[in-house]
């Protein structure tokens, strides 16, 4: 799901040309974009089942008539909203059509004001429709099992969408963020979701092995290439054939090292060492940094040329900090991912409003991880601390929150609209009655701090996640 939604436009099929310069005229003024056409097959061939608006069309038109267009339109998507233009003689015809699926009908001669009303309530369907698609597309993503990128923000929406963009293309990926942003888990969705995700990860942290076996461990070795080389090993890359190799920390490469690699890299072979024989790879390869490898090469801490073959496709992902609407929604999740390691069957309670702005004050230097490592304190020695969360996050008893007073006050209320909703299951009728609001203020509210399709989600995603976490939650 993401919060950028394509412009909403109309869609206008009359044969007579003076009727679809004045319908255009007239919804244009009124803020719409409008595309006109005089043939129903034209205007068939700009329709998808995303596309987010609402299609007008005459019922008497010359070849594909309006209800020949509302049927193949119903073969495309039988809820994208048609509004029908009809003659005193035709009304019959289009009560006919409403029955088929037809969202309305206009009888000839109407007022603007009827007609804009009705592609307003039209709109305001389609739209609704749509979200609900993303939605169920989401919980359905959530409700896999395996790693997962998680986030409602506009920043994570991207990196999810550009994640399952670039896992369909077989190149190369550097991705790029701060200890803990989630740089594995990233490059192990572009694997799970890619051709090779029956195939082997393969993850090497480029820091963690010493140098002077690094090679050994990359590219293997026969018997007797070096003092203590007893069998043949098979290296990493090799292991992966068909699969990904994960590089992390590759900023830690030792430099004789980057120029093996980057032979690797164009040639796509190793030859282990001790031996003569290339051997074909066949891999993927996602690196992972946390500093600017283009700073570093023009220091002379990397190599300019590595760097610019790993930079194919390079992806940033976003520190905690600037994705604050994340971490109530991650904390949750991951409160749930501990529980169900460690088999506990009775789930802490969520996190009070009060709790919000303590978590959204704290700058997260280690990021999720931190997070994630909080919300397991939390589910281990939370009784004992009364779910006391300034008692489990060291130092925020001096932490002074981000948040100026109208922040916190509407951070306030979103956690109370958004408990209330994943109490409810996304119920508006018992989310107005628990919190003894009248239904248009609620609608209000929602509308005003934009939860509304965000709330649903999480009380419907809370619920399912209770109850599926022990199979499919892995971390």
């Amino acid at each position: 799901m993401t919060d950028i939604q394509p412009q909403p436009s109309i869609i206008i099929v009359d044969d007579e040309h003076h009727l679809r310069i004045s319908l255009s005229q007239t919804l244009e003024l009124s803020g719409f974009e409008v595309q006109a056409y005089a043939e129903a097959e034209t205007a068939l061939k700009q329709l998808n089942d995303h596309w987010p608006g609402v299609v007008i069309s005459d019922i008497r038109m010359p070849g594909m008539d309006g209800m020949a267009l509302l049927a193949a339109i119903g073969q495309i998507d039988r809820d994208l909203p048609v509004i029908l233009i009809t003659g005193h003689g035709d009304v019959s015809t289009a009560v006919q059509a409403m029955r088929e699926g037809a969202y309305d009908f206009l009888e000839k001669p109407f007022g603007s004001e009827v007609m804009i009303d009705v592609v307003h309530r039209a709109l305001d369907k389609r739209r609704l429709v749509l979200e609900n698609r993303s939605l169920r597309d989401e919980l359905a993503r959530h409700s896999k099992p395996g790693p997962r990128m998680m986030g409602r923000t506009p920043k994570m929406q991207r990196l999810v969408s550009m994640l399952s963009q670039v896992a369909q293309v077989d190149a190369d990926v550097l991705l790029h963020g701060e200890t803990g942003a989630g740089k594995d888990m990233a490059a192990r969705v572009i694997h799970d979701q890619s051709a090779r995700a029956e195939q082997h990860f393969v993850a090497i942290n480029c820091g963690a092995v010493p140098e002077n076996i690094i090679e050994s461990e990359l590219f293997g070795h026969e018997q007797g290439a070096f003092t203590g080389a007893n069998k043949r090993r098979i290296g990493k890359f090799e292991h992966a054939q068909g699969g990904t190799v994960f590089l992390d920390e590759i900023e830690s490469m030792p430099m004789a090292l980057q120029v093996k690699l980057l032979r690797v890299l164009q040639e796509r072979q190793i030859e282990r060492l001790g031996s003569n024989t290339p051997i074909p790879l066949d891999i993927r390869v996602i690196a992972a940094t946390k500093v600017d490898l283009r700073v570093a090469a023009e220091e002379g801490r990397f190599r300019e040329d590595l760097f610019y073959r790993l930079n194919v496709v390079t992806l940033d992902i976003p520190p905690l900090r600037e994705r604050l609407e994340d971490i109530p929604f991650l904390f949750q999740h991951f409160v749930l991912v501990a529980c169900n390691r460690i088999g506990r069957e009775d789930v802490p309670p969520p996190l009070t409003p009060a709790q919000v702005p303590l978590l959204m004050a704290h700058d997260w230097p280690g990021n999720v991880r931190e997070l994630r490592n909080l919300a397991e304190r939390y589910v281990l020695l939370g009784e004992n601390c009364q779910y006391n969360l300034e008692y489990l996050m060291p130092g925020s008893e001096q932490a002074t929150p981000a948040l100026n007073l109208p922040q916190q006050v509407e951070m306030f209320e979103r956690g109370l609209i958004q408990q209330a909703l994943a109490r409810h299951q996304g119920s508006i009728k018992a989310t107005m009655e628990d919190l003894g609001l009248p239904r248009k203020t609620l609608y209000d509210k929602l509308k005003k701090i934009r939860v509304v399709a965000r709330g649903l989600f999480v009380g419907i995603l809370m619920s399912l996640t209770v109850g599926i976490c022990q199979p499919l939650i892995r971390g």
